[in-house]
């Protein structure tokens, strides 16, 4: 945990990048580039900026980090859609609804998270960083 609270600074960065998913889907980006196309696109440059950045500042634990950068994400994309949904559609819409969907969200990204920091870590190894 000493990683965590080492690197939290990092891990609210990486939470806001990939906020940019979800502010593509709340703005109409989303539709407009179409669907699955614009979300698997999303997340595979928000998976490697987190890569990247976690190898070029050498995290010893990028898992740990990473794990957390998924967890953190959830929470500022759950807040995000609980103020601006309200606001854009008229009614609240988004995990905050849902109990089930908030525990299926953060199990989801931190997986996620996990899974980018064991790729950062093998890329880490390889390079010898």
């Amino acid at each position: 945990m000493e990683e965590v609270k080492q690197h939290k600074a990092l891990i609210v960065v990486l939470a806001v990048i990939a906020c940019f998913r979800p502010l593509m889907n709340i703005l109409g980006l989303s539709a407009q580039i179409g669907q699955p196309m614009a979300s698997v696109s999303a997340t595979v440059i928000i998976t490697l900026a987190w890569i990247a950045t976690v190898v070029f500042v050498r995290i010893r634990q990028p898992v740990v980090v990473l794990m957390f950068a998924g967890i953190v994400y959830v929470i500022l994309a759950i807040v995000l859609s609980a103020v601006l949904s309200p606001i854009l559609t008229g009614h609240l819409q988004g995990p905050i609804t849902n109990p089930f969907a908030i525990v299926g969200v953060l199990v989801t990204n931190a997986v996620w998270g996990i899974i980018a920091g064991f790729l950062a870590t093998v890329l880490m190894r390889v390079w010898k960083l």
